[in-house]
């Protein structure tokens, strides 16, 4: 394995890779560069935006649930808005766009709640692209909807069923296929993981959610808030909505992790609150493993957060102190999915309630003055069923 030296957030990132893979990887940053500095791209990658995901979602006062928590005004950017329902199109149609212009004509992704499955999907029909999905086994049942809506879009949906069969073993997959057939194809990655440069490509596709909510909440308030909260499992929608407020230092940035059934139990999947520094899936960042330094078992209600390893940038801003990570269990991301359907009429993807679980553990200790912003990263309709399925 190499390591190229690019990419890296402090100590985190790199590419670690096969000297064959790092050949389509310096191909896609090449794409990426030319890409993003090209006013032509830019300016289709806007159209499709605005004139088809249905940007600019709004930043909602949650006065309700706000009422209800007591303590500090909370914010909901509203990406489960978009079109197809979560923050995963922004990316999709970003990376479609330039899988389009390097020539590809067949797209390969890994999901694991099945919401950038359905993006990519998505994309492909749009720009009549082949579309092949790895989806962990496991992961195809509780999302099952997920999986028949890929198909309804034309996309062709591997289970995998080895190891845990969960989003690990989908992006081993999709690596593994990239290796084999990159002449035509080009691997769409969701979160903003893997070798350099796809979390830097992830990261500017998704800062569109900050440079949104930064001039939303300047026009409502007319100033910052004073924290930003998203779920973490990869972390594309907390880059996302960390970008825009990054130079801010007035604004506290909160990742929340799925702590499972406890991080005293083993059982979650929250590598900043309980891992350690390791190299997966061809990057570095802090990741759960055993003394080998082989990924461990995850485990999280939201499927969408159930990884082993996190973006190498939420590393980074651990380490720095620039971000703070905290987690949150399977029951009170569940209590929050209620609490927020029931107080805005909001049904939120299992995903974001961890977010929201946490805003309500906050809010009440902050003074009515202090503004929060919670990213909404997705809707929760793809868990309504198996939520049914826990209750029933």
């Amino acid at each position: 394995m190499q390591n190229s030296k690019k990419g890296y957030f402090g100590d985190y990132g790199g590419s670690y890779v096969p000297p064959e893979l790092q050949g389509v990887m310096d191909q896609i940053e090449k794409a990426f560069e030319t890409c993003k500095n090209d006013p032509k791209f830019n300016q289709e990658l806007d159209y499709y935006l605005r004139q088809y995901v249905g940007r600019p979602n709004p930043l909602y006062f949650a006065e309700k649930l706000t009422r209800k928590l007591g303590g500090a005004k909370i914010y909901l950017k509203r990406e489960e808005l978009n079109h197809t329902g979560a923050h995963k199109i922004n990316n999709a149609i970003g990376q479609a766009l330039i899988a389009k212009f390097m020539g590809k004509t067949r797209i390969i992704a890994e999901t694991g709640a099945g919401q950038h499955g359905v993006a990519t999907a998505t994309a492909c029909a749009l720009f009549g692209l082949d579309c092949v999905i790895y989806m962990g086994e496991h992961d195809t049942r509780r999302q099952a909807l997920n999986v028949f809506r890929m198909e309804i879009l034309g996309a062709k949906v591997v289970a995998v069923n080895h190891g845990e069969g969960s989003m690990k073993e989908a992006i081993d997959e999709a690596l593994e296929d990239l290796a084999q057939n990159y002449e035509d194809t080009f691997y769409l990655l969701g979160s903003a993981v893997g070798p350099h440069p796809y979390p830097t490509i992830v990261k500017h596709f998704q800062s569109i959610i900050s440079k949104e909510a930064r001039e939303q909440i300047l026009e409502a308030e007319g100033r910052l808030p004073d924290a930003v909260l998203a779920c973490v499992g990869g972390g594309s929608n907390a880059i996302g909505a960390f970008a825009n407020f990054m130079e801010d230092s007035s604004v506290r940035l909160i990742g929340v992790e799925p702590a499972g059934l406890g991080l005293e139990t083993g059982r979650h999947a929250a590598p900043l609150a309980a891992g350690e520094p390791g190299v997966i899936h061809g990057f570095r960042c802090y990741m759960m493993q055993d003394e080998a330094g082989n990924p461990l078992p995850t485990h999280s209600i939201s499927a969408g957060l159930d990884y082993a390893g996190v973006g190498p940038e939420h590393s980074y801003l651990k380490d720095s102190g620039r971000g703070e990570y905290v987690a949150v269990t399977d029951q009170e991301a569940l209590d929050a999915f209620y609490l927020l359907s029931r107080t805005e009429g909001i049904i939120p993807a299992l995903e974001s309630a961890h977010a929201v679980a946490y805003a309500a553990k906050i809010a009440p200790t902050l003074s009515p003055e202090k503004i929060l912003i919670i990213n909404v990263s997705g809707r929760g309709d793809k868990d309504v069923q198996q939520i049914f399925d826990m209750t029933r």
